[in-house]
């Protein structure tokens, strides 16, 4: 009897500490701490490592201090210029025909007078949430330069064989219709969203007034899907400057590193070659040039309005 009263008192005076820790005062910081904790170590640490990391390169198996030699390095090397002209000639050329496409594909999925909107706007969604690396083999087979099915179909048309993935402008190409294919339905779901959300009485008034439907478009949903077109470019260009997955699968960066994007001059730097240091460096001018971009994004737009 003793053992038990002494063991429910210690249960009950643990009880009473908890209840004393745990206050309305320091409930919320205590249900927070978790998550807080998680960021840091996990987001916050890793950040201001790999800033730390990008003015140190390692000799002797160990990383010293080298100041600004990793950025020198950096804006000297032409590799790195190849990588960041082929991701800007991307973020020119296939942002704006992916998110026209998005723009149309929302209109049209959008209207009442369709069935089976349901299906079609999971249809075109599918490509965003498909495993890259099996939607890649699929991709290879169909282009190809011997036997892939684009160019069967174009030599039984008697045209000439496409060098797809070994020609470096079609490589190009290639890979701008990948990744068109691959995020064009996320964006167009986003673009419903914000046409769902434009009050039908706009649209009356202009019906009121005699407006065609080409003008409402114009007059009505583009102004006011201008926020939503504007979160939808700044997505797409972070998601340019993060390319990786496409041209890693598909064409290995070639050929002759003409689908070579930054990031994945990143990884090879990193992970092939083991130079920490300098894809630290190379992750802050991505992150310097994403910035500044979506500042200037963020500057036209509100010079518009």
């Amino acid at each position: 009897m003793t053992l038990q009263t002494s063991q429910q008192e210690k249960m009950a005076k643990n009880k009473e500490d908890r209840k004393a820790l745990i206050t309305p005062k320091t409930a919320p910081y205590i249900f927070v701490a978790p998550a807080v904790l998680l960021f840091l170590a996990f987001m916050v640490y890793p950040i201001i490592s790999s800033f730390i990391l990008s003015f140190q390169t390692r000799t002797g198996g160990a990383y010293t201090f080298s100041g600004l030699d990793n950025y020198i390095r950096l804006f000297n090397d032409p590799l790195f210029y190849k990588a960041m002209g082929n991701t800007f000639i991307i973020l020119l050329v296939q942002v704006p025909i992916m998110l026209f496409l998005a723009v149309v594909l929302a209109v049209f999925l959008n209207s009442a007078l369709l069935s089976m909107r349901g299906f079609y706007r999971v249809a075109f969604f599918t490509p965003a949430v498909t495993s890259l690396v099996a939607a890649s083999i699929i991709f290879v087979l169909l282009l190809n330069t011997d036997y892939g099915l684009i160019n069967y179909l174009l030599t039984s048309m008697g045209m000439e064989r496409i060098g797809w993935l070994t020609d470096a402008t079609w490589a190009k190409i290639s890979l701008i219709i990948v990744t068109t294919w691959r995020w064009t339905g996320y964006n167009m779901v986003i673009i419903l969203a914000g046409l769902q959300g434009i009050p039908h009485s706009l649209y009356e008034a202009a019906s009121i007034d005699g407006a065609s439907n080409i003008r409402k478009f114009f007059t009505i949903t583009l102004p006011q899907l201008k926020p939503v077109l504007l979160f939808t470019f700044i997505l797409s260009t972070i998601g340019t400057f993060q390319l990786f997955d496409e041209p890693y699968n598909l064409t290995n960066g070639g050929p002759n590193n003409a689908t070579l994007t930054i990031t994945y001059y990143l990884y090879n730097q990193g992970f092939e070659y083991f130079d920490f240091g300098y894809a630290s460096a190379i992750a802050y001018i991505i992150v310097l040039f994403i910035a500044i971009l979506s500042w200037l994004q963020f500057k036209v737009a509100r010079d518009d309005d």
